[in-house]
């Protein structure tokens, strides 16, 4: 692999642009897998997928694949998918259920905590310092596994700053997804749209914080849906929820800026608070009325008054509180990007409301929908382009230095600035070059 001093990757990026380099080169995106996704805290499911003893949930964190599982003691925990004996992953699918893990290859059984528990002819391994009750022929667990609120996180760094340290005060828009159930829990629910991107993962990540792009690439399905239902409707019917859903996507520039951007420690970050794109849905009936019977009329409103566009976890995770819905950023290559949109149900709300969530992921999130292919085309034109020649930098210019400080350490600005580019990058720029974990 080629080696990068510390200076190399600092010289990669600046206070207001960074190295095209690091979209397209492929040594380059090896060391953000070591260095910025194996010290990060990485989502890794929540607690709902893995209700019973015996269930478990298959992913990846930073190319290694794991095994998410609830022991038979109710306990959780986030193995290595990989067999002791040949390295063969032992769990091939996505989820399920068993009460052991068998490897395919030669079968070997594990328990659900990974703890070898059968080797055919084990009376072979006898005097090897291989066989069961040595911790080299169990299945590895990740070094360091931690839950918020039913969402859990694993590290791949043994030392490091621990998961509430690291969410900060982006913990808020997590409270703020489970608080809007009248019950206070949350439950995935239904399955998972997937896709997969031809660019980096930091475009992905970087374009959800873009308040600069909605109003020029999503004229094809915004601006396009809003004429045709303009064309052949009157005013005296009532707005789809399809339709509200995206119209706001090609709001005007002055829309975006009020919405503001929070830029937090560690490369996290927030859009929108009081005002989004989901601010103006229609009232969903009697979902309010549970809210108030659960928390009182105050508290109800406080719930309510927050709306967040979209929350990053950097590097891995997107919440959408006001439509309860969660996407997932799981790199395959330097220029290969798997995305998931997971809906949560809020226990104790109208069906309706799910119904909602479910009709915005089909329709904004899924491999079909209206607007995502406008940001698709947008990821290959920039991930081919930066291979050309000419312009070796990658602009953050916007509003440099109109960024406003707080108390915590957060920074504010308009929702059209570059500022939470900026912030991304400074985090990549300290895992990136910092040997110790982060």
């Amino acid at each position: 692999m080629t080696h990068f001093s510390d200076s190399d990757i600092t010289e990669l990026v600046k206070d207001d642009r960074v190295h095209r380099s690091i979209y397209t080169d492929p040594a380059i995106f090896d060391l953000e897998m070591e260095r910025l996704w194996g010290r990060a805290w990485i989502y890794v499911g929540h607690e709902s997928q893995v209700k019973n003893p015996g269930d478990y949930f298959t992913t990846n964190i930073a190319l290694q694949p794991v095994i998410l599982t609830r022991h038979k003691d109710n306990k959780l925990h986030v193995l290595f998918n990989r067999c002791a004996h040949k390295g063969a992953q032992v769990v091939g699918d996505v989820c399920g259920h068993a009460q052991q893990l068998r490897c395919c290859y030669h079968g070997y059984v594990f328990d659900t905590d990974g703890t070898l528990l059968h080797i055919p002819k084990e009376e072979a391994y006898q005097g090897t310092g291989f066989g069961k009750g040595k911790p080299n022929a169990n299945m590895q667990q990740v070094p360091r596994v931690d839950s918020y609120r039913g969402l859990i996180f694993a590290n791949l760094a043994e030392t490091g700053v621990d998961l509430k340290t690291w969410l900060g005060s982006t913990a808020s828009s997590i409270d703020d997804l489970i608080e809007r159930s009248p019950e206070g829990e949350i439950e995935i629910a239904g399955g998972c749209f997937r896709y997969l991107h031809d660019s980096n993962w930091k475009m992905f990540v970087e374009n959800i914080a873009d308040a600069m792009h909605p109003m020029v690439v999503h004229q094809s399905s915004s601006a396009t849906a809003k004429t045709v239902y303009n064309s052949l409707y009157t005013d005296e019917q009532p707005l789809p929820f399809e339709l509200e859903l995206v119209s706001p996507f090609t709001n005007n520039y002055e829309f975006f800026e009020k919405m503001g951007a929070t830029a937090c420690h560690f490369g996290h970050a927030y859009t929108g608070g009081q005002t989004s794109i989901h601010s103006s849905y229609s009232p969903v009936s009697g979902y309010s009325e549970a809210l108030v019977k659960a928390y009182g009329e105050a508290r109800t409103a406080e719930i309510l008054s927050v709306n967040r566009h979209s929350t990053l976890l950097y590097p891995s995770l997107l919440v959408k509180g006001a439509v309860q819905i969660v996407r997932v950023v799981r790199p395959v290559a330097v220029n290969k990007t798997i995305v998931e949109s997971w809906v949560f149900k809020l226990k104790g709300a109208p069906d309706e409301l799910f119904q909602r969530s479910i009709t915005y992921a089909n329709t904004i999130f899924s491999q079909a929908n209206l607007v995502g292919p406008d940001d698709y085309e947008a990821y290959h034109r920039i991930q081919a382009g930066l291979h050309a020649q000419g312009n070796d930098w990658v602009s953050m210019h916007r509003n440099f230095g109109q960024d406003e400080c707080q108390e915590d350490g957060n920074r504010k600005a308009i929702g059209t600035s570059d500022m939470v580019f900026r912030n991304q990058y400074q985090a990549w720029k300290n895992y990136m070059t910092n040997n110790k974990s982060i």
